[in-house]
């Protein structure tokens, strides 16, 4: 099943990081390669044929400077051609000179069928080809040609147009081509394969972390190691820290249930031994019944007061911003009608808010819940007309949500220094005559340790009773 899942819904399993990078460098260096070998022998090829243009055209400017008219306009060419292969019927090079009403060919021309040029104007230069031509051995084949067109005489009445033509075959330029595009594709090919040898080790060292990180799971699965370690790039150091932050969740909720469950236990040996002591002794019906309801009342009360401390303290790691404000109203409005009357005498204590919009609490609404319960109702229950609630964005860092501060005070009689830390202890009130249970502001510093944050207490400078400080740092 797992097997299944892995494959995908397309019926394929997913490629590795390294072989998808991989592939897709070497699809792009082969791309590369393939490009720049075409541009080259694109560019080679325009070379090879401008050479073979500037050759055949110094040849033709030699047979213009060589070639002779007699009186009657008869050609005298050159009687030592530039070069021998003219001289050797089908060597591949020709020349030819076309006359008004004739045409001239070298020694070379004797036997191929060549392709006729046309009559060129005076100065006018022409480069053509590649032109279809027949070999000597009657095999078929191309040329290059490079014309000229001249005037010969001494008047202008008496002078006449000619063109010269010289015209070589793709033989030579073929053949330079081959060898070029052989030493070019091994030349290439050589250097992609060292490329992709050189890329593969490049990748296998750039995800060397990345093995590495696998590598650590493991060992934190095996429960070889703890925690990641911290010796990682900069890019991956959220994703380690995030995976340690989710670690030591886990570890903390594991350990907070623990302690519940302890807790729990022990608080319910003295109820428990307190009802078995009643029935071993000789206790009347009345007396037992009275006992039984205390104590079943007692353990009641730890019970709920055990599962709310245990259902504060997990919370998900990265969960979604909860805007403070409308909750903070919600709590105030029940508070107010609480504490409307207080002993029959009106005591119409009022809360003011100064909260910042875009402050935001990153954790679940019912840590919110209690966090400004708690401290709201303490506020409301020494404040004597007013208490002040101001929620401001806190701490800041890159790549981070930002931090959160929470201060609630009221205008009461306050809290001695000395009380301070006995006051934040669980099951302690500041004045023993208040009812209520001593645990509220236990619940406040439990949650605020949750979420790795900070709980100060003092006086209000402003209104002159107590005041709670929770500082949030920022978050993942």
């Amino acid at each position: 099943m797992s097997s299944a899942r892995a494959r995908g819904r397309f019926g394929w399993r997913p490629r590795s990081l390294q072989s998808r990078q991989l592939l897709a460098a070497s699809l792009g260096l082969i791309a590369f390669l393939a490009l720049a070998g075409y541009a080259l022998d694109r560019a080679f090829i325009r070379t090879a044929e401008n050479g073979l243009r500037e050759r055949l055209r110094s040849l033709v400017l030699f047979y213009a400077a060589e070639t002779e008219f007699g009186r009657g306009g008869d050609l005298i060419p050159p009687y030592d051609p530039p070069d021998p292969r003219l001289r050797r019927p089908g060597s591949g090079l020709y020349a030819e000179i076309v006359l008004p009403n004739a045409r001239w060919h070298s020694a070379s021309a004797e036997g191929p069928g060549l392709p006729g040029g046309p009559m060129l104007e005076p100065r006018r230069e022409a480069f053509d080809g590649p032109l279809p031509l027949t070999e000597i051995d009657g095999a078929q084949g191309e040329a290059y040609r490079f014309g000229v067109g001249l005037t010969w005489g001494d008047t202008p009445q008496a002078q006449f147009p000619y063109t010269i033509y010289v015209m070589e075959d793709t033989t030579n330029l073929r053949m330079q081509v081959r060898v070029f595009r052989q030493a070019l594709w091994g030349y290439l090919g050589g250097a992609g394969a060292i490329l992709l040898l050189l890329q593969a080790l490049i990748l296998r060292w750039s995800l060397w972390p990345l093995r590495r990180v696998v590598d650590e799971l493991k060992r934190v699965q095996r429960g070889q190691a703890n925690r990641m370690s911290e010796l990682h790039p900069r890019e991956l150091e959220p994703l380690t820290e995030s995976i340690n932050a989710l670690i030591e969740s886990e570890r903390e909720q594991i350990d907070r249930q623990r302690n519940t469950l302890a807790d729990l236990a022990h608080s319910l040996k003295t109820p428990l031994a307190v009802l078995r002591t009643r029935l071993d002794s000789d206790t009347s019906e009345a007396e037992l019944r009275e006992e039984v309801g205390v104590q079943v009342q007692r353990m009641n009360d730890l019970v709920g007061y055990q599962l709310g401390r245990a259902a504060s303290g997990a919370h998900k790691l990265f969960a979604a911003p909860v805007d403070v404000a409308p909750h903070a109203e919600q709590i105030v409005q029940g508070l107010e009608k609480i504490y409307a009357l207080k002993s029959g005498a009106a005591k119409g204590v009022l809360c003011e808010f100064d909260v910042d919009e875009q402050a935001r609490f990153h954790g679940e609404p019912g840590d919110l819940q209690e966090l400004l319960g708690n401290l709201l109702e303490n506020a409301f229950k020494w404040a004597k007309s007013r208490v002040l609630l101001t929620v401001h964005v806190g701490e800041t860092a890159p790549n981070r949500r930002p931090g959160l501060r929470l201060v609630v005070e009221d205008d009461g009689p306050g809290i001695p220094p000395e009380r301070m830390a006995h006051v934040l202890q669980r099951g302690v009130r500041g004045d023993e005559r208040v009812q209520g249970h001593g645990i509220g502001l236990a619940i406040v510093q439990d949650i605020v340790r949750s979420y790795r944050g900070e709980l100060h207490t003092g006086a209000s400078p402003e209104m002159g009773g107590a005041r709670f400080e929770v500082l949030l740092p920022p978050g993942l």
